[in-house]
């Protein structure tokens, strides 16, 4: 599985890729203002840092915008991955963009047929938003299971990009059923490496070394 960090700020994307597991970025509007900066210089700034893809989002409402505003993201670097909406608009965008060699990420998926249209018509990536569907009293992990279950039925290359991650156990089950990619926040993929008897474990082994007599 791939890890991409959901974010927008530079800080955390350094320290994730510290750690040798970072395999891309993926943004959005909202994490952009976030960094209170212009929007060329944050996505530049990350585009050159981050080795791997890059989701950048359009907020066009039209086919016509979708296409133009995916060409000139796709001209900041060429890693750069454009996210547009899963709607009627942008599947057409996406189909034009994909055959141009422009990688698309359909995202705010809440269904298995949004994501089959959305591989049809040639998207790189989808993006189910599993966390909101939980929010709304529906389990987002089953949209996991039915989505790589359909593209494995039809060998669609289209990732599974598992999106809107509140825990770590969205990871784990994303991770047991075979997703491709899980796009993480900061704060949720620090906890993945601790444990309570780790932990207890070194300070254990810390503790029996001071007892060990020097030679």
């Amino acid at each position: 599985m791939k890890f991409f960090i959901d974010t927008a700020n530079i800080e955390e994307i350094k320290q994730a890729l510290s750690w040798g597991v970072l395999d891309g970025v993926t943004t959005n509007p909202s994490l952009i203002a976030k960094e209170e900066k212009p929007f060329n210089e944050v996505v530049q700034e990350i585009c050159k840092c981050v080795p791997g893809p890059v989701s950048l989002e359009t907020v066009a409402t039209t086919t016509e915008q979708m296409i133009i505003d995916g060409k000139e993201l796709a001209k900041i670097a060429d890693n750069v991955v454009v996210k547009l909406p899963t709607c009627l608009e942008a599947l057409q965008a996406t189909k034009v963009l994909a055959k141009d060699g422009i990688r698309v990420n359909m995202t705010l998926c809440f269904s298995p047929l949004q994501g089959l249209l959305a591989a049809k018509a040639g998207a790189a990536y989808i993006s189910p938003f599993v966390g909101r569907l939980d929010d709304i009293g529906q389990n987002g992990m089953e949209l996991i299971s039915q989505l790589t279950q359909i593209y494995e039925n039809y060998g669609f290359e289209t990732e599974v990009l598992v999106a809107s991650i509140r825990n770590p156990i969205h990871v784990l089950e994303a991770a047991l059923m075979g997703a491709d990619v899980a796009t993480i926040p900061f704060r949720v993929m620090e906890q993945f490496i601790k444990h309570p008897l780790t932990d207890r474990g070194i300070e254990t082994f810390l503790n029996d070394s001071k007892k060990v007599p020097a030679a």
